[in-house]
């Protein structure tokens, strides 16, 4: 939606303002479930596993720097003057938080992480 209004010059509509705004609403109720998990953990409470220190500091933190770095996006975003500056600030702030998203998840090929694609129980 942000690339799309910056390439094509678009005006900042309602309906891209309730997408900036549920954006940054799912990304905290989501921070929020994996707060919970978090706390709840075998890993955490027990350093069961040995990727004992990823998850114990560098998934959550980076989440965590994530989830901040949509809000003052949205914020930012919420205050900008032009239709334009909307849009680019948008796609520069939630793509940077995606970026950190993604090397936040403990991917299967990660060396920081050893989690299988399917788990057997």
């Amino acid at each position: 939606m942000a690339w799309n209004g910056v390439r094509e010059n678009k005006v900042f509509s309602s309906t891209d303002n309730t997408f900036r705004h549920l954006t940054a609403t799912i990304a905290h109720i989501q921070l929020m479930l994996g707060l919970y998990l978090y706390i709840i953990s075998p890993v955490i409470r027990y350093n069961v596993f040995e990727e004992y220190t990823f998850f114990r500091y560098l998934h959550i933190a980076l989440m965590v720097i994530a989830i901040i770095i949509i809000t003052i996006g949205s914020a930012k975003a919420k205050r900008m003057e032009t239709d334009k500056l909307k849009f680019m600030t948008i796609l520069l702030w939630f793509s940077l938080a995606l970026l950190i998203i993604l090397i936040a998840i403990p991917w299967p090929f990660s060396p920081l992480a050893h989690r299988p694609y399917f788990r057997s129980f």
